[in-house]
């Protein structure tokens, strides 16, 4: 897909891979609209405040997105955000919020994406998910139920989408460093191993260039250095 004059809206584009997405989005030549509880630094995105939890927010979202900036082509839902606890220590309202902005959040904006897209039969969705959809981890397991449910959802999104010649990939990053490692009191984040969120926009970029022919379903995105063994090299 070429990305001149394109809308793309981004969820959670205010920071982190959601900004570094739309700066690159923006380098193409695309219109950006950000979808997010904070404003978007970027005088060139449309910053809509928007709970992606609530589903009617999500839709005004959209009206306007559409009104102002036309067809919506390219979505990508990248807001969510993690407790970092241990099981017996998560309190109701954290599990809740967990499952709300990292699951609800992209189902509904995935709706919504879907029901702007269908029209023109065209259109790509990304959501950014996590490699905490790929195995359990310590400290962030509510976070990785939620994750493993945004994987199944994505899978079965896909094919939904496809009959409607819509393309939807799923991104999994490893470790990357952003503000979401800040409360991770739990356990020591070894960010000088991290990806940026520079690497993850990079990746976002790649997927939605490629021909609409072309799917990427998935793509997991980890540093070199972000291994689950230690392994040294031999002399």
């Amino acid at each position: 897909m070429t990305l001149q004059d394109q809308v793309c809206i981004i969820t959670g584009g205010a920071k982190g891979i959601g900004l570094a997405t739309a700066k690159l989005l923006l380098a193409r030549g695309a219109k950006v609209a950000s979808l997010d509880l904070e404003d978007c630094p970027l005088g060139e995105v449309l910053s809509l405040k928007c709970d992606v939890t609530r589903s009617a927010e999500v839709e005004a979202a959209t009206t306007k997105v559409t009104q102002q900036l036309g067809p919506v082509a390219i979505w990508v839902n990248n807001a969510g955000l993690a407790r970092h606890r241990w099981i017996q220590d998560y309190s109701e309202a954290e599990i809740d919020l967990m499952l709300a902005v990292n699951l609800k959040g992209t189902i509904l904006g995935s709706q919504s994406a879907l029901k702007a897209m269908i029209p023109q039969k065209r259109g790509h969705i990304i959501n950014v998910i996590s490699t905490a959809s790929l195995r359990g981890i310590p400290s962030e397991t509510v976070y990785c139920a939620a994750k493993w449910g945004v994987r199944g959802f994505t899978q079965g999104l896909a094919e939904e989408a496809a009959a409607h010649r819509i393309r939807v990939t799923a991104l999994l990053p490893g470790g990357v460093d952003t503000a979401f490692w800040d409360a991770a009191s739990e356990r020591q984040a070894p960010k000088q191993l991290f990806l940026k969120p520079e690497h993850i926009a990079d990746g976002i970029l790649r997927c939605v260039e490629m021909d609409d022919f072309c799917v990427p379903r998935e793509l997991v995105l980890r540093s070199l250095d972000d291994s689950d063994f230690a392994v040294k090299p031999k002399d």
